[in-house]
């Protein structure tokens, strides 16, 4: 028999005690400091925040000087709780009841809803098939053996200081499905002395309650489980549509569907298993995504969302009126993102109302899908046991978000866990075979989505081109090597590069051409060639056409502007001198200097050779377009012994027979072979994608 009260581990009771007395000690240094104000304290049954005029809310948040002098706690004192009205004034997001005709096919529904509810950040869909298998038998059944682990949540509004970073996410217990809806409704048996469902608007104010006086220690919430629901039976309505979230990630206009490999939560479904008043806190999906969320069985859950148009602005308010000024490691606007980026935040939409930031919500019952846009932050809470489940998608319209994203990311170091920049130039390629056929009005007519592909491509290779040419002036590079991985990743800044990079003579410090290679310093020197993919100019003839075509792109001047905003190289010095750029202008390769192949193979000799890949560069000189003088070359992968890798030039003279017999010797099957599972090492991080 599983009891009522939630079992926790040892170390989970002594951090919690831990906070305990964190809190207990705040508490009296406040007493003696603020007088005025009552301390927040976690457990210890005394409201953890106080009650305040509008005048003292006023005058903390009226400017920048009295941010500074706030501590952590204090800036959540503005959320009363003895004052729930707020809930009130939260408006409902937007709810669609779809036919089945209607409901077909997800990416299409959603697509003709987007304009409307993603001014919202999200929106419900009641869906008019019904699920015949039950998620608990699928579970139980179909999943013979079936368990999960628990996080335990400590049930407070958060002090934010730094140990608020550790304890969110701690280790609960395994349970089967029914030992956690037992133990589940046992406890909210208890709590209300009846196992029927209680009101939303009663749920949620008793969660805002006692969130805030501390009287529930913790909860457990099962999150992130690997797993699906859904039924593969054939007789399940659900189970078989293309609303079944297994299927979602493989639908025609899903931009995943090019991926060459599955990511969990995002590819994939991942199920999400909660009790009364687990919470999902404030966050925002990978690189922006959208996210279908399924509500399989149970109690009610209750959302929260802000538009992605609000997102800064959400931010800015989190930044400055809810963290303290030690929890954000961070400068700038990413300071709060990072913070956020760990999913612990949770805090009420109070504060988001008082501060001008759009919110709604809703209340997702089973049968019933949630929508969330790109880059909508979300929240929510369980009001009992339940089960759902939830996964990514992303559609033509998301590439302009996903640049953003892709852009943050790279501020804050971040490893993608997409390659935005191979999507985005298989889709557009996809796109503009599709339109050599078809009238370019109709299509257009028939969706928008694809002015969102064709603007962000279009934006790309002009960057692209830009940088290149001014690599070019900078006579940097010694030479130009042909691009055969599918996506390697920036060493400084961890962007994933697909069109082309810059890398070292021993190929282990792929730079992407957003950097200054100026100020690059890297261990091996600054010999660095140019990789760049050969089928380079279809790619610049596809983005001319589509500048070409009646698609009310942005003029040239201005998508030039916006292509090169962000280009560290054109803020250098070094690039002033050297002629007038023209957008996809032939580019002609000059380096200063010219090593031979024998030079290269005895700067090959001198490295460390010690179980490491290296590479040997031919003497290349060449101009004309930057496709047209890419080096032939053949590739050998470095086995268990540290073999070298070695480029070598057809054109190499008969002196250096002798050192590239071996790499002679090798078959182009075996190079094809290495080709993919060699493409970790430039950046020692991969992603497969394929056509």
């Amino acid at each position: 028999m599983v009891e009522a009260k939630i079992c926790v581990s040892g170390d989970v009771k002594n951090n919690l005690d831990y906070l305990n007395q964190k809190s207990v000690q705040q508490v009296k240094l406040e007493s003696d400091h603020e007088a005025g104000f009552t301390s927040m304290m976690s457990r210890s049954g005394v409201d953890p925040l106080s009650s305040i005029s509008d005048k003292d809310i006023h005058s903390q948040t009226s400017g920048v000087s009295n941010k500074k002098k706030l501590s952590s706690t204090s800036k959540m004192h503005d959320f009363k709780k003895d004052h729930i009205q707020w809930t009130e004034r939260i408006p409902e997001c937007p709810v669609y009841c779809p036919t089945k005709e209607d409901f077909e096919d997800p990416l299409i529904f959603l697509q003709k809803i987007a304009t409307e509810a993603s001014k919202y950040g999200m929106c419900k869909i009641v869906s008019p098939l019904s699920a015949s298998v039950p998620a608990g038998v699928v579970l139980m059944k179909e999943k013979a053996g079936f368990k999960f682990t628990t996080r335990v949540q400590p049930f407070r509004l958060a002090e934010w200081n730094h140990n608020d970073k550790i304890t969110f996410f701690m280790s609960g217990r395994k349970y089967s499905f029914r030992d956690f809806e037992k133990m589940a409704n046992k406890i909210f048996t208890n709590k209300y002395g009846s196992a029927a469902c209680l009101p939303a608007t009663y749920m949620e104010k008793e969660f805002w309650d006692e969130i805030a006086s501390g009287k529930t220690e913790s909860v457990e919430y099962a999150s992130d489980v690997d797993g699906s629901a859904f039924s593969t039976s054939p007789n399940c309505e659900l189970g078989k549509s293309k609303w079944n979230l297994k299927k979602i990630s493989g639908l025609d206009r899903s931009l995943l569907r090019l991926l060459g490999t599955t990511i969990p939560g995002v590819t994939d479904p991942m199920l999400y298993i909660g009790m009364r008043f687990s919470m999902f806190a404030w966050h925002v999906e990978d690189h922006y995504l959208s996210s279908v969320n399924y509500h399989h069985c149970g109690a009610p859950k209750t959302w929260y969302g802000v538009p992605g148009d609000a997102a800064i602005e959400f931010e800015r308010v989190v930044g400055e009126h809810v963290y303290g000024n030690d929890i954000l490691s961070v400068d700038g606007e990413e300071g709060a993102f990072e913070v956020l980026s760990g999913k612990t935040t949770i805090f009420p939409p109070k504060i988001l109302l008082e501060h001008g930031v759009p919110v709604c919500k809703t209340v997702q019952k089973p049968g019933e899908f949630i929508i969330t846009f790109p880059r909508a932050y979300h929240a929510g809470f369980s009001h009992g046991f339940n089960c759902a489940e939830a996964v990514n998608f992303a559609t033509n319209d998301w590439f302009p978000e996903g640049a953003i994203a892709r852009k943050c990311y790279a501020r804050l170091g971040r490893w993608p866990l997409l390659p935005y920049e191979e999507l985005l130039c298989k889709e557009s390629m996809h796109v503009g075979r599709s339109f050599e056929t078809k009238d370019l009005g109709t299509v257009l007519a028939y969706t928008t989505s694809h002015r969102s592909t064709m603007v962000s491509f279009v934006e790309l290779m002009r960057f692209q081109h830009r940088a290149r040419w001014l690599l070019m002036k900078s006579k940097l590079c010694i030479g130009i090597a042909p691009h055969i991985y599918g996506t390697v990743f920036c060493s400084i800044c961890k962007r994933d590069c697909y069109i082309a990079y810059l890398n070292c003579i021993c190929l282990y410090h792929p730079v992407c051409l957003h950097h200054d290679l100026g100020s690059v310093a890297l261990p091996c020197g600054d010999h660095f060639t140019l990789f760049i993919r050969e089928d380079i100019q279809q790619m610049e003839a596809v983005a001319q056409n589509f500048e070409h075509q009646d698609i009310k792109l942005h003029h040239s001047e201005q998508l030039l502007e916006r292509a090169t905003d962000h280009v560290n190289l054109v803020e250098t010095s070094m690039f002033e001198a050297g002629g007038t750029y023209v957008p996809y202008c032939e580019i002609t390769f000059q380096p200063e200097r010219s090593p031979s192949l024998e030079d290269e193979l005895n700067s090959v000799r001198q490295l460390d050779l010690s179980g490491s890949k290296r590479c040997s560069k031919a003497s290349i000189s060449c101009c004309g377009s930057t496709a047209a003088y890419m080096v032939k070359h053949t590739q050998v992968n470095a086995g268990a012994g540290g073999q070298e890798r070695v480029l070598v030039s057809e054109q190499c003279s008969d002196s250096a027979d002798s050192d590239i017999s071996r790499v002679k010797r090798c078959s182009s099957e075996n190079m094809m072979k290495t080709s993919c599972a060699g493409a970790s090492r430039p950046g020692e991080h991969q992603v497969c994608v394929h056509d």
